[in-house]
Formats: C-alpha cells, sequence, structure tokens
C-alpha cells in the first residue's frame, strides 16, 4: 500500500485506507514543492462551480496575512500542473497577487482526479446542494458506486446521501435557486417529495418570494393538503414552450449575456403566478453595459 501524503485535515484524511484509487506521490514521498502559480492550470472536472466571493475574500485576506497553509495537490501537466484539489485556494492566492505557491505532486490518472477532487469538496461540505447532489451522482456513475458505498467514502449517513440525490428530480428552476442558496436544502427536501413538478415551482416561487422559512413552508404544504386534497394544479404556461426558447435566444443575443425566463403561470383556479427575467452579469462594466441597453442612467 502507499503512503498516502500527509495533508492535515485536507486530502489525506478523506480517502479510507481501503480505498484503490488513491494514487501515489509523483516524487515517492508527500514532498512539498513551490511551483509558479502561473504553473497550475484549473480541474477541467472541478465539482465545484460556484464561489462565494465573500468567503472567497476572506481567504483572500487570510493568505496575505499567513500565506498558503495547505498545498494545493496537483498532477504533472503539458507545460505544467493540473490542480486536483485546492481550487478555492488557487482562486485566492491568484487574487491576492501571489507568484508562486506550494503544492504537493500526485501521479494520478483522470479517474483518480475527478474522484480525489469529488471527494475532498464533499467531504469539506462546501458545495451546495445541488453541487453536492451531483457529485455523488458522478462518482455513483463514473466508479459503479451504490448510495451504501458513496456514503461509505465520504463519511456520510446512506440517508443524507438519498436525501440529497432526490433533489436532482426538481425542476430547473429549482435547482437553480438552491444553487445560489434562494432555497436552502430543507426548503429543497420539502419540495422535492411533491409529486408534481409544476407544485414544486410553484411553491418554490412562493419561498422565495415571500422569505418563507423550512417551517413555514412545511406548514403551508400541510395547509394545502388539508383545503384540496392536494395543491391547485398549474394548467398552463402563459408563454408556450414553443416560444419560450426563441424568445430566450432573442433576448440572450440581445443582452449579449446568459439570460433566463420564467414565464408567468395560470392556476386551474384562474390565478396567477409571475413570472422572471434573470439577466446575468459578470462585472460592474458588464453592468452598465446592460443598463445602457435599457435605457437606463445612473447618475
Amino acid at each position: 500500500m502507499s503512503t498516502k501524503p500527509k495533508l492535515g485535515r485536507g486530502l489525506g484524511a478523506l480517502i479510507r485506507d481501503e480505498s484503490p484509487v488513491t494514487p501515489p506521490p509523483a516524487d515517492g514521498g508527500s514532498v512539498i514543492h513551490t511551483v509558479p502559480i502561473t504553473s497550475i492550470r484549473p480541474n477541467p472536472l472541478q465539482p465545484r462551480r460556484h464561489f462565494e466571493p465573500e468567503a472567497l475574500a476572506g481567504l483572500v485576506e487570510s493568505i496575505r496575512e499567513h500565506g498558503v497553509l495547505q498545498p494545493l495537490l496537483v498532477r504533472s501537466a503539458a507545460n505544467g500542473y493540473e490542480l486536483i484539489a485546492g481550487e478555492r485556494r488557487l482562486r485566492a492566492s491568484q487574487t491576492a497577487g501571489l507568484r508562486e505557491i506550494p503544492v504537493i505532486v500526485m501521479a494520478a490518472r483522470d479517474d483518480q482526479s475527478l474522484e480525489l477532487a469529488l471527494v475532498e469538496n464533499l467531504q469539506r461540505e462546501n458545495l451546495d446542494p445541488i453541487e453536492e447532489a451531483e457529485g455523488y451522482q458522478v462518482l455513483m456513475d463514473r466508479f459503479t458506486m451504490t448510495q451504501e458505498q458513496v456514503a461509505v467514502r465520504v463519511g456520510k449517513a446512506r440517508a443524507t446521501v438519498a436525501n440529497a440525490l432526490r433533489l436532482l428530480s426538481l425542476p430547473d428552476e429549482v435547482r437553480l435557486l438552491v444553487s445560489r442558496g434562494a432555497l436552502s436544502a430543507g426548503h429543497a427536501k420539502l419540495l422535492s417529495g411533491l409529486p408534481i413538478a409544476e407544485e414544486q415551482v410553484l411553491l418554490a416561487r412562493q419561498v422565495v418570494q415571500d422569505n418563507l422559512s423550512v417551517r413555514q413552508l412545511e406548514s403551508l404544504i400541510r395547509r394545502r393538503q388539508r383545503t384540496t386534497g392536494r395543491k391547485a394544479r398549474v394548467t398552463r404556461d402563459d408563454i408556450p414552450a414553443n416560444h419560450l426558447q426563441l424568445l430566450t435566444d432573442k433576448l440572450h443575443q440581445h443582452f449579449g449575456t446568459s439570460v433566463r425566463l420564467y414565464p408567468s403561470r395560470t392556476l386551474a383556479n384562474g390565478k396567477k403566478v409571475r413570472g422572471q427575467l434573470v439577466i446575468d452579469y459578470l462585472s460592474n462594466d458588464d453592468l452598465d453595459r446592460i443598463l445602457d441597453l435599457l435605457g437606463i442612467r445612473i447618475e
């Protein structure tokens, strides 16, 4: 059995001794190297896609004051290294203006790199609920694991894994709200138990609009089930599905950025559910450009 690198509470503590996928350090030991930060490229298989600016800003300040206390895990790649684990530290170090960064170089195949990145993120609990669920699903699909095996690998209860995976059945709009933090994992768990996708979207929007807690959502579901036996079903979108994508594409072309259009809906009882138009922007300059397109001037 190869000797695992000593990473404190990092990756060395995440992979179980019985794991057959833990790669050995490329240099035969857990030697820490200092390499140019520009020589490291991100991991294209990185399971985490969202990085909270506030949390990253705190890490930037810590690195400026104390440096990078825990080395990144990388593997050799053409003209440098590819990151396996530690993307937050890499991003924060780049923002902090570091020119060099400590790393441990591992000999890892693509599948090993993916699993190490997944397990580290899942174990550290720094993924949003949807990313966490997708991480579990990738472990199951790519490595033919059962829910029980995934639970053992990441040190979680099997029920935790099973409940997380249920979130992947939610409609895209609801999953997006969860990823952005507008809905908590508790909200998502309650919504995933509802049988009709339109009802999940309807109640998710109400949670966001009325700032409902998990307990308030649970009470709302119970009241509606008591009074109607089931929640009022959405009968139709006010924008037909065949027009929705066309309109979304035109908005994307007009604004030059990602645009999501959630149509208003009409319930069986005639009640209207408001729609949403979400326009993404990358920076303040990008926001100014979009405001110009809308004819909005801020003095």
